[in-house]
């Protein structure tokens, strides 16, 4: 495959850091500013990271042998070790908060697992990797509203706004990463637009099947507040789903690519505020 292959700006380099976030005290309680709805919405999201990132790690390390661009490949390197430390960070936090909350972790994890058993055994590798893409870009742009207008995490916790925070940054520097690898191997405009189109209703049906077994188990399920108060979050101020509704249609346009949207300007900023409390794994 001649040319370069990976298509992130050529100044960007990115590793996975070594975090370590102080949890457990709040994840028993409402850590979003009392508001039970904004905690179980933030956790129901946490309980599909763990099997989600060896879903992602595995789809993109499948062509690994076909990628001949040494900036891509290092840069799959980075993907697979900030998605690693991903897996293991969320999977303390979902331990640790049905540990404190009295959840059954199982009763969050078996579907989930039962359908990614699903996709191995329906999908080809190229049509997971599609799905690993269309994925990315929902974490991607909720990470850049996050990072960029800074008020989804308004009254939460530090230490869980911290480990939310960096999760975001480093989502935002491995953006592009299968996106590159699933052009270089000849994934189509087609594939990738009924990915998300698959993935957008899964990942909404998952969390929020997740958020009601949360709210159900704390008695907070019927609770009509609770409710206005979620919708008044997620749809008008801040509003963090509809914010992201335009940037998410970009990524039906046929010559879209992750990086037309350059903001390394909100990693610099958590770097500047942050990274020295988080280290950075040496390559």
């Amino acid at each position: 495959m001649a040319g370069r292959q990976s298509k992130s700006p050529e100044a960007l380099a990115f590793g996975p850091r070594r975090p370590s976030f102080e949890v457990a005290e709040a994840l028993g309680r409402d850590w979003h500013g009392g508001s039970a709805f904004r905690t179980a919405y933030f956790n129901a999201m946490s309980m599909l990271f763990p099997l989600g990132e060896k879903f992602f790690i595995d789809s993109v390390r499948h062509y690994r042998n076909q990628i001949d661009d040494q900036k891509l490949l290092e840069e799959i390197t980075a993907f697979q070790g900030q998605e690693a430390t991903h897996r293991l960070q969320h999977q303390k936090y979902n331990e640790l908060l049905c540990e404190k909350r009295g959840y059954d972790l199982d009763s969050f994890e078996r579907p989930l697992r039962d359908r990614m058993a699903w996709a191995y055994r329906e999908f080809s590798a190229r049509r997971r990797l599609a799905g690993t893409v269309a994925n990315e870009h929902i974490t991607a742009i909720m990470a850049n509203d996050m990072l960029n207008r800074k008020d989804a995490l308004t009254d939460a916790d530090p230490g869980i706004a911290s480990l939310w925070l960096w999760h975001g940054v480093e989502e935002t520097e491995h953006k592009a990463v299968a996106f590159d690898v699933f052009i270089a191997v000849g994934g189509t405009v087609r594939e990738r637009r009924q990915a998300l189109l698959m993935n957008t209703f899964f990942f909404f049906k998952d969390t929020f099947r997740n958020l009601c077994i949360m709210l159900k188990h704390d008695g907070k399920l019927w609770s009509l507040r609770e409710w206005l108060h979620g919708f008044k979050f997620l749809f008008i101020k801040p509003g963090i789903i509809r914010r992201v509704f335009r940037p998410y249609l970009r990524f039906y346009e046929k010559d879209f690519h992750p990086w037309q949207h350059d903001n390394r300007d909100l990693i610099v900023e958590w770097e500047q505020e942050y990274g020295k409390s988080v280290s950075r794994t040496a390559p």
